[in-house]
């Protein structure tokens, strides 16, 4: 079950999210993202859950002239999104995933890049994304596969144990990467309205960062594992950041690091 801080991306986390952990973990999966929708004859996208803009980025760039909308829950983010910009325009909007405020068939595709874990009713975000689709539209998302297939931050969540042993925060297993049961997301799809089943996709790919200080402050002060951090203790959020780093260094090394993480890619026809 999801706490109500893990939706949270306030204060300086965008900022830090934006510089560290885009880069680490979710642009090559945008990317990919990006490449599986330009194959599709789509001139109006939907993009939910768009954080700071990662995949808007890479959709934009692949999809001229495609009209793309981009959304997120936190305004915050889409501040930072609107902020870098676009290869060209896309239209930002604040908006719930579970209540979209777009008519029936707006859209050719609605994407989802690694929001569903989010969604406190996800059965319910997915029947908004089937209303909005034209019958034949796409419905493309992603979400990480379990945290023990994704290195950093499950060193991360190890190296909190230290500064927490009685009450280790535990957002990253619980949350990004608690939703990954296959079956169980095509149980969601089809309470949303998807009578096909969906296409999955395992994606492998290598995360990597100049030291482990960056995977440490990227989860742990770009993510809402801050929330949890400091909800046990505000003070000790360097000391929190600290002990993870030193678990990533103790794994991956004190130089450049590397580490694998897996995701599933799910397509679905409305």
């Amino acid at each position: 079950m999801t706490s109500p801080t893990d939706k949270v991306f306030a204060g300086s986390i965008p900022k830090i999210y934006q510089t560290y952990l885009v880069p680490l973990i979710f642009q090559a999966y945008a990317d990919d993202l990006a490449r599986r929708l330009a194959s599709r004859p789509v001139r109006r996208v939907l993009e939910i859950a768009a954080g700071t803009g990662v995949a808007t980025r890479a959709l934009a760039a692949a999809l001229a002239p495609t009209d793309i909308v981009a959304t997120d829950l936190n305004q915050a983010m889409l501040d930072e999104a609107a902020a870098l910009g676009t290869p060209r325009g896309v239209t930002w909007r604040q908006a719930d995933a579970t209540e979209l405020p777009f008519a029936d068939g707006a859209f050719d595709a609605v994407v989802c890049q690694f929001g569903a874990m989010f969604f406190p009713d996800r059965a319910k975000a997915y029947a908004e994304a089937r209303r909005v689709l034209v019958d034949g539209g796409v419905f493309v998302f992603s979400v990480w596969d379990r945290i023990e297939d994704n290195g950093f931050a499950d060193a991360v969540t190890a190296g909190l144990r230290d500064v927490f042993p009685d009450d280790p925060p535990r957002f990253l297993a619980r949350t990004p990467h608690g939703y990954h049961d296959r079956a169980s997301i095509a149980r969601d799809l089809a309470q949303g309205g998807f009578a096909a089943a969906p296409e999955v996709v395992t994606l492998t790919e290598r995360s990597r960062a100049d030291s482990p200080r960056i995977p440490a402050l990227a989860f742990c002060q770009g993510s809402p594992l801050r929330n949890e951090i400091e909800a046990r203790d505000a003070r000790r959020l360097a000391e929190a950041t600290d002990a993870a780093e030193r678990e990533v260094g103790r794994r991956y090394g004190t130089g450049a690091v590397e580490a694998g993480m897996r995701a599933h890619v799910l397509t679905v026809r409305a």
